[in-house]
Order: structure tokens, then C-alpha cells, then sequence
């Protein structure tokens, strides 16, 4: 299953310096529906995902929030430095579900 969307990047207010894009509603309804209760998901309810931003694909886990709703996609310094991204950006993100 592939997903497609734009979504801004923000950084996590905690300790850390924790980059996110949260995947927009109607996605992770999709994604809460094809992941089996109890199957495929990993710690904190994550799902394995191959995520792809320009140029940069990557293996990582998408996790639940359930304040907003959605899933969360981490992304790593790596990629907002190859696809020079900054907070608050828009940023079109590709996601196959890895189950």
C-alpha cells in the first residue's frame, strides 16, 4: 500500500531535537484500518514503513498520536539535510506500509 501527501515539518518541543511530519488524518484512518490489532504493529503501536522525500528513501516506523489523531513520521537529520528541508516547510512524502 502506498500513500501520498504534503505535510509540514515541525520540530518537538521536548528534550531532544526531534523532527516530525504528522501523516494528515485520512491517511492514517487507512493506515489504522489495513494494520491487523495486534499483528503487524511494533513498540508504542509503530508501523514499519519505506518513506521517500525527493531524492532520500528510507526504512523507519511511523508512530501513533492519538492527541492529533494521526501517525507521526520521524525524520532524521540525514534527510532534512540531502533534501534541505526546515521547519514549517511543506514537505511531499511518499509511505509504503512494510507489512
Amino acid at each position: 500500500m502506498k500513500l501520498h501527501f504534503t505535510a509540514p515539518l515541525w520540530l518537538w518541543a521536548g528534550k531532544g531535537a526531534w523532527h516530525f511530519i504528522t501523516l494528515p488524518e485520512d491517511e492514517s484512518q487507512v493506515i489504522r484500518m489495513a494494520v491487523p490489532r495486534g499483528g503487524q504493529n511494533r513498540g508504542w503501536g509503530s508501523v514499519r514503513v519505506t518513506a521517500t522525500i525527493g531524492e532520500s528513501r528510507w526504512q523507519t516506523s511511523i508512530f501513533p498520536d492519538t492527541g492529533r489523531n494521526a501517525y507521526l513520521l520521524p525524520i532524521k537529520a540525514e534527510i532534512r539535510r540531502a533534501e534541505s528541508l526546515s521547519v514549517g516547510e511543506a514537505v511531499e512524502v511518499s509511505l509504503s506500509l512494510d507489512l
